[in-house]
């Protein structure tokens, strides 16, 4: 083998390895980043008897999503995130835990959101304004 092959070689092997090191610095920001659902931080939690919604906000955007109490079989579970004066933005389907995310650009506006898991449900109220 000449110098020019070995040379190829290595730095190849080199290059595999720097990209898996930065794979390996990647995941756990990802994995991080899908615990919580929602950017930016907890404002206001909304119980009821069989579940709650979790209401984060990031600047002037409100991001909400339903957490089911006592976590078991697929159900039916809501939630609902409405900027005062806009229309609201409904989700809906069935769960084990969690819904899917749900996030509007209220600004400074008041905010309603509403959650639901099986039979329980709740409306907040006009929130953080």
């Amino acid at each position: 083998m000449d110098s020019g092959a070995i040379r190829r070689r290595l730095g190849t092997g080199l290059a595999l390895l720097t990209a898996s090191g930065l794979l390996a610095l990647a995941a756990p920001a990802d994995a991080h980043a899908a615990g919580t659902s929602c950017p930016g931080r907890k404002v206001r939690t909304v119980p009821f008897s069989t579940g709650s919604v979790q209401v984060y906000r990031s600047g002037g955007t409100v991001c909400a999503f339903t957490l089911a109490k006592n976590p078991g079989p697929k159900r039916t579970m809501a939630v609902s995130v409405q900027a005062r004066g806009h229309r609201p933005v409904p989700y809906s389907g069935k769960h084990r835990r969690k819904t899917r995310t749900v996030s509007v650009y209220a600004g400074q506006r008041c905010v309603k959101v509403t959650g639901r898991v099986g039979g329980g449900k709740r409306a907040s109220g006009w929130i953080l304004c």
